[in-house]
């Protein structure tokens, strides 16, 4: 069993300051306060306040995770990216272990999600003045359980056994905590978006982008439903997911509703929180370390003759030679996911000439004229290119060159397949009518014939395809018995466009080490997992 140790000082991130919660946060959230010093001092007299008190937790406290933990996990880990970078490829064969500096910031920025919304969902009622209305409070509150769910779900996928805290305050004399069973992880996760779904707003998202960053009941619905799916409660996740359907809150941009729009607009800048996002970070580069996305940087092209970075350096991340072969050419997703040589993106301006000379639209060069990590070609999905005005939004110019593009968690895409699963509940084919109209959608937005059956492994490929370099296919693989994961990456090339590699991993690299530093500070967490005791 692994060593399992976490220690109260960490999991109260910011133990919280409700203050810390609200509008725009300007400090980056792990310049918290001393930790025995808790104040919940603010007050919130109008319905604004009281509605601003959870923005923070849609963009800062998941900078540290997003920014190159995600990926470095779940997309180098499952052979969608490639890396060469000492900092982000040790998934490539699987050694990352407890040491590794961007691991503890992944875990640091989980729980400081979590201790924000736990002030919230705690603290926040008992704060509010007289003159704010009771859905708006109920609103935020239902958001906070929202917040804490979700990073519970990717704790307990990535972890496995982690404490369970609800209130930081309740174990601030008792800094060694056990982690609890991973169905109790679950029973939390499910009762904290059923709480969730009884106090949001409903929402119908329209055209009005800038009203659909909060998340919404269906929001709440949708999540659910991707966990009843984990859980293999199939008929929990398909009537979830057939709730969200037929509300209409969400769309396909590029499908047979929104047939002006495509699935290459999802990933540009003036579509932020468009009718497919059920959840997505928002990012806003305001000057301020933490408050931009900046995969820009990360994916893009960077070589002495093109690049599409806001600063000196770019590509950390590339395709794996695995995806290169993923898509085939009548898939319009290839050409938004994918940058290979000869593609032209008359969109994108970029630095040509040694980074003297701005150009609006560019071709993709030969192979080995890419830069990045030796991929042959580069990722074009989050990739916008250099600042170009409304096309962008405010963008810092040299740092990480931080952007202002959303990061999805979840989208409506993503639901409809997980309906079609749901339908197909485990069986060996489906030919229902109900699964194949969400799984036809996602296909004819993507230009590809509907089909009249479907088996789990043509889902799982499709989800695959539909969802690459957004932070899923790991979890995805995880989903799969222990021994079809394994063959299925063993069997990947995980190497460059001049070195094939194959690496097999372990049974035990489906969950990740905790913290050194965590393990450390508390022996007493080295025992199993404990039963948690629900009110």
């Amino acid at each position: 069993m692994k060593q399992k140790i976490v220690t109260l000082g960490k999991l109260c991130l910011g133990l919280t300051i409700l203050a810390l919660a609200m509008a725009s946060c300007e400090s980056d959230f792990t310049n918290r306060p001393p930790e025995d010093a808790i104040s919940l001092d603010a007050y919130y007299a109008s319905n604004e306040q009281v509605a601003s008190a959870t923005n923070v937790l849609y963009s800062r406290t998941w900078f540290l995770f997003q920014t190159k933990f995600l990926y470095a996990v779940s997309e180098v880990g499952s052979g969608n990216m490639y890396s060469g970078s000492s900092d982000v490829s040790a998934m490539v064969n699987f050694s990352l272990n407890g040491s590794d500096p961007e691991l503890k910031n992944g875990w640091d920025a989980l729980w400081g999600n979590i201790a924000q919304a736990n002030a919230i969902i705690n603290f926040l009622e008992a704060r509010t003045g007289p003159a704010v209305d009771p859905e708006v409070l109920q609103n935020t509150i239902g958001e906070a359980y929202f917040l804490r769910a979700t990073a519970y779900f990717y704790l307990v996928r990535l972890w496995g056994p982690v404490p369970i805290i609800e209130n930081n305050l309740d174990y601030i004399n008792q800094p060694q905590l056990s982690t609890n069973r991973i169905e109790d992880i679950y029973t939390l996760i499910e009762r904290d978006y059923l709480a969730a779904i009884d106090r949001l707003y409903e929402k119908n998202r329209g055209s009005n982008y800038s009203a659909n960053g909060h998340v919404s009941k269906g929001s709440a619905k949708s999540m659910l439903a991707k966990v009843y799916l984990y859980e293999k409660k199939y008929t929990e996740a398909r009537q979830m997911a057939e709730q969200v359907i037929n509300s209409g809150e969400f769309k396909l941009l590029g499908g047979s509703q929104l047939p002006g729009k495509s699935y290459y607009d999802l990933f540009t800048y003036p579509n932020n929180n468009n009718e497919e996002s059920i959840f997505a970070l928002q990012w806003q580069w305001d000057g301020t370390y933490g408050s931009g996305n900046i995969c820009n940087t990360q994916f893009g092209i960077s070589s002495a003759n093109l690049t599409t970075s806001n600063c000196s350096y770019g590509g950390v991340f590339g395709p794996s030679q695995d995806v290169l072969d993923l898509y085939t050419d009548s898939d319009l997703r290839k050409h938004a996911t994918l940058m290979i040589p000869g593609d032209t993106y008359p969109d994108v301006k970029v630095l040509v000439n040694g980074g003297q000379t701005e150009q609006t639209g560019f071709t993709v060069p030969p192979a080995d004229q890419i830069g990045g990590q030796m991929a042959g070609a580069a990722i074009k999905k989050y990739c916008i290119g250099i600042a170009n005005g409304d096309q962008t939004g405010p963008t810092q110019i040299g740092g990480n060159g931080a952007m202002s593009n959303n990061t999805y968690i979840m989208r409506y895409a993503d639901l409809l397949l997980i309906h079609a699963e749901a339908v197909l509940a485990g069986g060996a084919s489906t030919s229902d009518a109900a699964a194949l109209a969400s799984f036809n959608a996602v296909r004819n937005r993507a230009g590809l014939a509907s089909v009249s059956s479907i088996t789990f492994d043509d889902i799982f490929v499709e989800r695959r395809k539909e969802l690459c370099f957004e932070g899923d296919f790991w979890f995805d693989l995880g989903r799969l018995p222990r021994a079809q994961a394994i063959a299925f990456m063993a069997a990947q090339n995980r190497g460059n466009m001049f070195t094939e590699q194959y690496f097999t991993p372990d049974e035990s690299d489906f969950y990740l080490d905790y913290p050194d530093a965590e393990v450390a500070k508390n022996p007493l967490l080295l025992e199993d997992p404990v039963p948690y005791e629900f009110n």
